[in-house]
């Protein structure tokens, strides 16, 4: 099973105050972002400084920002929104995952993306490898599990 990591994503409640810190302080290098009206957030997408180059090419590893406008409270972890890993083929992975007893919790419906979580409960998203796959049973029409 192919696999490349791509972002670890975290919500932030004050974005000014959150790029302070991870660029200004820590010394991350903002690569892109965001910004999306409809759904009110902005994601400002961040390297290390020796993966500038890397990120901006591949668009990985980074660390992913999402300021949602609207305030939040976040508890459960949602802060901590997920890892995301890019994969040849996610039909056959979900498959393998199920095959290993790990729930689906988002099926790859649209034959793009999938949601599973850790045995810690940290969200992991997948993401088919040079867009969507034509959509497959028993995937299509698959429900979600909990939640992702």
């Amino acid at each position: 099973m192919a696999m490349e990591y791509l972002h670890t994503m975290v919500r932030v409640t004050d974005l000014e105050q959150s790029l302070d810190f991870y660029c200004t302080k820590l010394g991350l290098v903002e690569t892109r972002r965001v910004e999306n009206d409809k759904g009110r957030f902005t994601l400002v997408f961040l390297a290390a400084p020796g993966d500038t180059e890397t990120a901006e090419s591949r668009k990985a590893p980074l660390v992913e920002l999402t300021y949602n406008w609207d305030p939040e409270d976040y508890t459960g972890g949602r802060n901590f929104g997920h890892l995301a890993y890019r994969v040849d083929d996610i039909y056959d992975t979900c498959q393998t995952l199920m095959d290993a007893g790990v729930t689906i919790n988002r099926p790859p419906r649209d034959g793009t993306m999938a949601f599973i979580r850790s045995p810690d409960n940290i969200s992991i998203e997948l993401l088919q490898r040079g867009g969507a796959l034509p959509p497959k049973e028993p995937w299509a029409s698959m429900a979600n599990t909990g939640v992702w």
